[in-house]
């Protein structure tokens, strides 16, 4: 199944001094959804924002809210964030010891359930899942911290994942070290929503980086 290219900035890069500008600027800029990166110090080696930021952030935009849970236990805090106005909520399959449990309970307050793999994760992990998800993201770096390498072993990765989906209506997300130059890898590999945060807030020209991380990708579609 095909799905359109989904740009969605990740305000991990993003001013924090100013999130509500920088959502309101980027979402002008022509995104499709905004990628809100959530870390607890814990199970990624950093800390950004919790459900408060995300709701006083919901105002800002019509835009999907794509909430990217990298904390655990993610549990206790899914509700919070489908309360702030997650349109989306991703956790990880090594977040917590019920992945099945996360998503049901991700779906019981009517968010689009998602699924996250690290590099380290292996693909097979999430086949008995595949039937309650919305969308598969995976990290093309090590989550924590913004403006990373891109893994190119990760291709692979994605080329698994497309292949055990099938006919299944499930996006496949990608995130970390996303630009001009790797957007066409992933989208030939199996992606279609691109998530990037650097590549995009890098020198304030939003627009011409989302419009040009778009062109690259259709490269990879029709490659």
């Amino acid at each position: 199944m095909t799905h359109e290219i989904i740009i969605a900035p990740s305000i991990l890069s993003a001013d924090f001094a100013k999130l509500g500008e920088e959502v309101r600027a980027v979402d002008r800029a022509g995104a499709d959804w905004i990628h809100i990166d959530v870390m607890d110090g814990h199970f990624v080696p950093n800390i950004t924002m919790g459900a408060m930021v995300v709701k006083a952030l919901r105002p800002h935009t019509k835009k999907v809210f794509d909430v990217h849970l990298m904390i655990a236990p993610c549990d206790p805090y899914i509700e919070a964030f489908a309360d702030a106005g997650a349109d989306m909520i991703t956790v990880h399959v090594s977040a917590g010891p019920h992945l099945d449990r996360s998503l049901q309970l991700i779906r019981r307050f009517g968010v689009k359930a998602g699924v996250s793999l690290t590099p380290s994760t292996h693909e097979n992990t999430i086949e008995y899942v595949l039937d309650k998800v919305d969308h598969v993201l995976v990290m093309t770096v090590n989550p924590g911290f913004g403006g990373q390498t891109f893994i190119p072993e990760q291709l692979h990765k994605i080329r698994a994942i497309k292949k055990m989906i099938g006919e299944r209506p499930i996006q496949i997300e990608v995130d970390g070290g996303i630009h001009v130059e790797t957007a066409p890898l992933v989208v030939e590999a199996g992606a279609n929503a691109l998530v990037s945060g650097s590549g995009i807030f890098d020198g304030g020209r939003y627009a011409e980086n989302i419009a040009a991380i778009r062109a690259a990708a259709m490269r990879g579609r029709v490659a």
